[in-house]
């Protein structure tokens, strides 16, 4: 605890002629007491002009005031000096009067008064009086081997009101001295009877490894001034050596004990010319007790003590360290870390985090401990914007500004714009913190900085050896800030990422896809092909087609095609046509390769020399053959073989042979034509009778039945297999008379009982369907003459109207009025527009007309007329219109009636029976 100030004069007493030996002021600080090798002692008051000088005619050198000298009009104090004496000076009624309490023993080398006790020290050793009782009350005597006093002074201290503190040469004794009086609640003293006797117990001792230059009291321990010697023995004697001024003295130390000795602190002083001092050019002084100390402690509340180290040419104060002396401290000596967290405990100010925190970080900047001192700036700069925004472009001046990122707040404080920017392109710059920089473009918020200086910074490096998917995805998570949709789907696409078929969707990129169709593949093929299909008008199957060509170094790149295409077929047969040679072989057909070749030339948007062109054509036939049905998906080649007409049957044929595809080489041999060697293969390879029957019979080819036989007739087993299934294509006893004879054949006798049952059946079925179908031709018949017979009414105005009021009629009805039209048109041009009876134009006549399907047309009167002309000739008039004539049908009659009104005897089912009397009388 130590700290050096400068003093500044505040009053100035001109009082002694001589060096002043001692000083003491009163309890309240308001009287100054001094004596001096002059002979003479005066007491000045602080505040006013009053001074008293008492003249003793021999050197004094120790003064003592009553410590209620202020308060008292005694005015008392005691003083001593080289003549031996200690006098007691007290003002009376005659004036100031000395009384010599103590003499004869030596010089008084230092006087104490604390309460009513005065101590006082002299060559033989300390003594005690008690002034209230006027009684001496104890003597200590002088430590053994300790060094005369002219030498070194002896020091006394009151540590409370009875406890005295004695330190002479490197001895220190605790006195406590047990009084006959207390202090009364007037602040008086109460005597108690003499019976009742002082008494002193030495309650600690000790001895030091050092001579004691000073005493104070601190709380419960002492401060102590310790001089050191120079010599270098370890085994010094200190009582038997007497400091000298040999140039060779250590610093002086204030150290803090406690009754046992212990140190607690220690300071050494920085004092001038200490190599030459003896131990008692020091003295220890301390500040004043209050006016409360006496009620328990030595300061009164919110008092700081106040030490004086005197030197001859130096003056030190010393104060107890707080809080913040000691956070000084530990910053002075470096630990920095325990200054740091003494602030955060809550000692000292709060404003000091700032800077002690400065301080930390410069430490450790200079230590170059870059990532300790990054990891401290939110404990330290906390809410500071410009703390933050000055440490990261001093961090970014060192090149470590990397380091600090992740600790730099978004928010609260939020940092200008530029400082975000500056901390990311040191990220986008330096490879080894790319993952860093993709993981704080996605944590921090968008709007705290702007994107487009990043991305000016990375962009260069996209095409260098140093580029990272860590890098492409951090500027594609950059350019999505931006709202550059379409270069962030190029880099996802490139990065590979799982989430771009959202991506795509999202933002409506379908347009981009047309440059990345493997690696869209590669991504999630089962998303990326409908999405090409459906988007075949952005993206055509030459596109598709040959990127995965171009995309052969991936190891997928012919199952991916084979994919691409079979989808293509199956969403739309003839959109991948010219690919379909593909799918059975990759190596491509003259047409596919046209197709492909003219699709490269457009893309090259340039003019394409002879030389370019051989390039391209090479590239496109040095491409290895890849079966792609026969090699991924062979339960799809049939299908795709029927179903397509877009691919070289020699082709496909040569694929099977090699892939050894069976029934795939006897459809492509059958739609060859080549339909023996079909049926051979059918039956030489695959052994199936089943089948080679069934092809055959599709064939419908009496000579490809021959072969079939011919080819069986070896096999007993497929003999009999042919035997059951000819029935209803072949004739089963053509088949029997060409078997050889002694031809075993497996259950022929049970197969021929099936041969002659399932003949018999199929016999009796055609009868019945004959049988069927013959009823149904005459009752057909019959309905069509009826319906050919039937006259149809063409009327007037008042007949169309009528004809508006039946609209609702079933559909039979309107497609029954539509053909009437069309035989209206023809009797109209066979009748020549007139009436087969009155030959009369119809125009010319306001009348109904009736058509029959015989092209004959007659107005209703004239059809009428001689109907009813006719009728009567042949029987007798009819009483009613419901008796039919000759000439008329019953439409009950038919089963089927069109309108099912089965003959209500309405006016349209009356014409409906009407019938053409000239084909009627000619047939009569």
């Amino acid at each position: 605890m130590n700290n050096k100030v400068l003093l500044f004069q505040v009053k100035e007493f001109i009082a002694h002629t001589a060096a002043v030996n001692d000083l003491c002021f009163d309890i309240e600080g308001e009287y100054i007491g001094s004596c001096s090798d002059d002979g003479s002692v005066v007491i000045s008051s602080l505040f006013t002009e009053e001074r008293m000088k008492f003249e003793y005619h021999r050197p004094m050198k120790a003064i003592a005031l009553d410590p209620d000298y202020v308060r008292k009009s005694s005015r008392r104090f005691v003083t001593g000096g080289l003549a031996g004496h200690l006098y007691f000076n007290m003002k009376k009624w005659m004036g100031f009067r000395d009384q010599v309490l103590h003499s004869g023993e030596g010089p008084i080398h230092a006087v104490k008064w604390r309460t009513s006790l005065i101590a006082w020290a002299n060559d033989a050793g300390v003594k005690v009086y008690d002034a209230a009782n006027d009684q001496r009350v104890t003597f200590i005597e002088r430590p053994r081997g300790s060094p005369r006093p002219e030498l070194l002074l002896p020091h006394l201290v009151w540590q409370d009101d009875t406890m005295l503190v004695i330190g002479w040469g490197t001895s220190v004794k605790i006195a406590s001295i047990r009084t006959n009086q207390n202090k009364g609640s007037n602040g008086t003293y109460k005597h108690i009877p003499l019976s009742s006797m002082n008494q002193v117990d030495i309650v600690a001792s000790f001895q030091t490894n050092y001579f004691i230059s000073g005493l104070a009291p601190f709380g419960d321990s002492l401060v102590v001034l310790a001089y050191i010697s120079g010599e270098v023995d370890g085994e010094k004697d200190f009582s038997s050596n007497v400091p000298s001024r040999q140039g060779n003295a250590q610093r002086p130390e204030v150290r803090v004990v406690t009754w046992n000795n212990d140190e607690l602190a220690t300071d050494a002083l920085p004092i001038l010319g200490f190599e030459h001092y003896k131990a008692k050019d020091y003295s220890l002084a301390h500040a004043p007790f209050s006016g409360s100390s006496y009620a328990g402690g030595q300061w009164a509340a919110g008092d700081e003590p106040s030490y004086y180290i005197v030197s001859p040419k130096d003056v030190v104060i010393a104060k107890p360290r707080d809080a913040e002396d000691h956070i000084s401290w530990l910053l002075k000596h470096g630990y920095h870390e325990k200054a740091l967290a003494a602030v955060e405990a809550g000692e000292g100010r709060s404003e000091l985090i700032d800077e002690v925190g400065s301080t930390y970080l410069d430490h450790l900047i200079v230590e170059r401990k870059y990532a300790e001192a990054a990891s401290l700036c939110p404990k330290l700069l906390r809410g500071s914007a410009s703390a933050w925004e000055r440490w990261v472009f001093h961090f970014a001046h060192l090149r470590q500004l990397p380091v600090l990122v992740p600790y730099i707040p978004t928010e609260n404080p939020r940092l200008r714009d530029t400082a975000y920017e500056v901390a990311l392109v040191a990220l986008a710059t330096n490879t080894s913190f790319h993952k860093d920089l993709l993981s704080t473009i996605k944590s921090w918020p968008p709007v705290i900085y702007s994107a487009l200086p990043i991305i000016s910074a990375i962009e260069p490096q996209i095409n260098t050896s140093s580029v990272t998917d860590a890098l492409k995805e951090a500027l594609a998570e950059l350019y999505l800030i931006d709202g550059q949709h379409e270069k962030a789907f190029s880099l996802y696409a490139d990065l590979m990422k799982p989430d771009i078929f959202d991506f795509i969707d999202k933002h409506n990129l379908h347009d981009g896809i047309r440059e990345k169709v493997a690696q869209l593949m590669m991504i999630d093929c089962k998303r990326a092909i409908p999405l090409f299909i459906q988007h075949k008008d952005l993206i055509n199957p030459s596109d598709v087609v040959s990127q995965l060509m171009a995309a052969k170094t991936k190891s997928e790149y012919r199952y991916f095609l084979h994919l691409y295409l079979h989808a293509l077929f199956v969403s739309n047969p003839h959109a991948g046509r010219d690919f379909h040679d593909m799918q059975l072989d990759y190596e491509i057909s003259p047409k596919t390769l046209v197709s492909l070749f003219r699709w490269a030339i457009d893309l090259t948007k340039a003019e394409v020399t002879s030389s370019a062109c051989a390039r391209l054509f090479i590239n496109f036939v040095s491409y290895a053959p890849v079966e792609l049905y026969a090699e991924y998906d062979r339960k799809m080649l049939l299908p795709f073989l029927r179903n397509s007409q877009h691919y070289t049957l020699e082709k496909a044929y040569e694929i099977c042979i090699t892939r050894d595809l069976l029934k795939e080489q006897v459809f492509i041999l059958g739609r060859m034509g080549n339909s023996k060697q079909a049926l051979a293969v059918i039956i030489n390879k695959l052994g199936d009778i089943e089948e080679a029957i069934e092809f055959v019979s599709m064939q419908h080819d009496d000579e490809l039945w021959e072969e079939l036989i011919k080819q069986c007739l070896n096999k007993p087993e497929m003999v009999g297999v042919l035997l059951e299934h000819t029935v209803g294509n072949l004739d089963p006893l053509y088949i029997v008379n060409m078997v050889p004879n002694g031809l075993e054949i497996p259950r022929l006798r049970d197969r021929l009982v099936k041969i002659i049952t399932d003949y018999r059946t199929e016999t009796s079925l055609r009868h019945g369907c004959n049988d069927i179908l013959k009823a149904d031709c005459v009752n057909l018949l019959i309905k069509y003459y009826k319906e050919a017979t039937r006259a149809i009414c063409l009327g007037n105005e008042e007949d169309e109207a009528r004809a508006k009021r039946d609209r609702n009629r079933n559909s039979q009805l309107t497609e029954r009025s539509l053909s009437i039209k069309s035989m209206e048109v023809k009797s109209k041009i066979r009748g020549g527009t007139r009436c087969c009876m009155c030959f009369d134009p119809f125009s010319i006549r306001d009348v109904s007309i009736y058509v029959f399907f015989c092209c004959h047309a007659y107005h209703e009167t004239c059809l009428n007329d001689s109907i009813t002309s006719v009728s009567s000739k042949k029987k007798p008039p009819a009483s009613t219109r419901t008796d039919l004539s000759f000439y008329e049908y019953n439409n009950a009659d038919d089963d089927n009636d069109d309108d099912g009104s089965g003959g209500d005897g309405n006016d349209d089912d009356y014409d409906a029976r009407k019938r053409c009397i000239l084909c009627t009388t000619a047939a009569g």
